[in-house]
């Protein structure tokens, strides 16, 4: 048992706050947001116990979660491991790795902070966001375990047991590859469907009478906050250009037949895309989609 504090009370700290509570892992759970109604919000629906400035809340805490956007966890990571105590295990549930591994690398304090990035949520966001079991059977991947000490390493992997988080390990360059890919590229492209599809159809009505389940279920993530995921997108610009890139020529490709009535050759890139099946099957029996 021990005090938590959870830095973001929105959808991923407050998701975390909500099993947390339910298994009984903390004797007291702290918020700190600088949104002030967020923070409002977190404790009346009982996200938290109370909300605190960040300095008295990490000098109280055995552990600190750290969940607000990746950029602004770049700017405050050494800040943080300036100001907590020894024993206190620092654990950050970003969606970029490098360049916040990179931010604390030679910091005195590195072996109290395990980075990780549990790869779960939703489309919607803040406290009301939050959902118990959010992490349930998802993937969870720490990057740089090399780095933390024994004892942070062992309150992250319980904390993770207790959210029912199955942990795999990286190094950051490789984490950020992967999820360009699997990750910020369908939020990319849903976003963009969804700018597209405002465009061309400036009557609403039409947009809400003709979309069926395939154009809800594609455009879903267009409704995620741009205050998360623009800082997402800054940091991964890297991997994500060259995953656009790949992204655009297969859209050109396909487009260039269109034009030149290649329906065998749209075809067989359809039947090509259909081998993602298996992959979409095997997701869908560890994580059923929420």
């Amino acid at each position: 048992m021990k005090t938590i504090t959870i830095i973001g009370t929105g959808l991923i700290g407050g998701s975390a706050a909500l099993d947390i509570r339910k298994a009984g892992f903390a004797t007291e759970l702290i918020g700190v947001d600088q949104n002030e109604e967020n923070a409002a919000q977190a404790v009346e629906i009982g996200l938290v116990d109370r909300v605190l400035p960040l300095a008295e809340a990490a000098a109280l805490s055995d552990l600190i979660l750290v969940a607000i956007p990746v950029t602004a966890i770049q700017k405050l990571l050494p800040s943080l491991l300036d100001m907590v105590p020894q024993h206190t295990v620092v654990i950050d549930l970003g969606s970029t790795k490098s360049l916040l591994c990179e931010a604390v690398k030679t910091h005195p304090h590195r072996a109290q902070f395990v980075a990780a990035h549990p790869i779960a949520g939703t489309e919607n966001s803040g406290p009301t966001a939050a959902l118990e079991g959010l992490y349930q059977g998802k993937m969870n991947i720490i990057c740089e375990k090399e780095l933390s000490s024994a004892h942070a390493l062992s309150a992250a992997e319980a904390l993770f047991s207790v959210l029912g988080l199955k942990t795999i390990f990286m190094q950051p360059e490789e984490h950020d590859k992967h999820v360009a890919y699997v990750s910020h590229l369908s939020h990319v492209s849903s976003f963009l469907l969804g700018l597209t599809v405002l465009d061309v159809e400036k009557d609403e009505r039409n947009i809400f009478t003709l979309a069926g389940s395939g154009f809800a279920s594609t455009v879903r993530l267009a409704k995620s906050s741009p205050d998360m995921w623009a800082p997402i997108f800054e940091q991964n610009a890297h991997f994500l250009s060259h995953a656009l890139a790949e992204y655009i020529k297969h859209l050109q490709q396909f487009h260039q037949c269109l034009l030149n009535g290649q329906t065998d050759q749209l075809y067989q890139m359809m039947q090509q895309a259909n081998q993602i099946r298996p992959v979409l099957d095997g997701i869908a029996q560890v994580s059923p989609v929420k």
